[in-house]
């Protein structure tokens, strides 16, 4: 039996929205979570700026490409299983294309300065996106005394020791279980996101086109 008509629009939906978002990918997958999050928190409004923050949290402490494993997430939670397989198709095909165009690119033309220089340009456009990413996850996971200082204790493990990144994911997790059970057990109010979060918030970014 085949699938239901409305479910393949949702399919193509998601097909086409993560493959606008897969050319997007130069520096790897949070270098494109502020177009992921404009795609589907913004203008689609399938989620929510908190959920796509906590599905941004589960995507990078599953093994792969962050970006992947977000467009595997949001698929999954509009379309169930064949909607994960059709956001990951869309990522990954312009992401594949265009690693074989600029790696023959490259092998043809490595030598040359202009080509140099415009790599050098890149790298400093995809520090600000990733900051970018950083900033839109920081106004909707920190919000009160107990995040703010998992963030910098967070921050200071990965910078001044060899920790695993893996572990400090959860030692964060442990600390944020403790520190809600501490909570209700001496009856203060539980929060879980950022008092007045907009739901709908506005497209400020300019477009973006392909």
């Amino acid at each position: 039996m085949g699938l239901p008509i409305d479910t393949i629009k949702e399919l193509g939906r998601l097909f086409w929205t993560f493959l606008k978002v897969g050319p997007s990918s130069f520096g790897g997958g949070y270098a494109m979570m502020p177009v992921i999050e404009r795609e589907c928190v913004e203008k689609r409004q399938w989620l929510k700026e908190e959920e796509m923050a906590e599905i941004l949290s589960l995507a990078s402490t599953a093994p792969g490409g962050v970006g992947v494993n977000t467009a595997a997430f949001v698929g999954y939670r509009k379309a169930g299983i064949w909607g994960a397989v059709a956001a990951i198709a869309g990522m990954t095909l312009p992401t594949f294309v265009i690693v074989i165009m600029l790696s023959l690119a490259y092998l043809t033309w490595r030598d040359e300065p202009k080509v140099a220089a415009a790599l050098k340009g890149v790298h400093a456009a995809v520090i600000a996106l990733i900051l970018m990413a950083a900033y839109r996850m920081a106004k909707a996971a920190i919000f009160d005394v107990a995040t703010t200082c998992v963030t910098v204790a967070a921050l200071l493990l990965l910078i001044m020791t060899d920790i695993n990144p893996f572990y400090v994911i959860l030692l964060g997790a442990a600390v944020g279980i403790i520190v809600v059970k501490g909570k209700q057990w001496f009856g203060i109010e539980v929060s879980t996101e950022r008092k007045g979060a907009a739901t709908s918030p506005q497209l400020l970014e300019p477009e973006y086109f392909i």
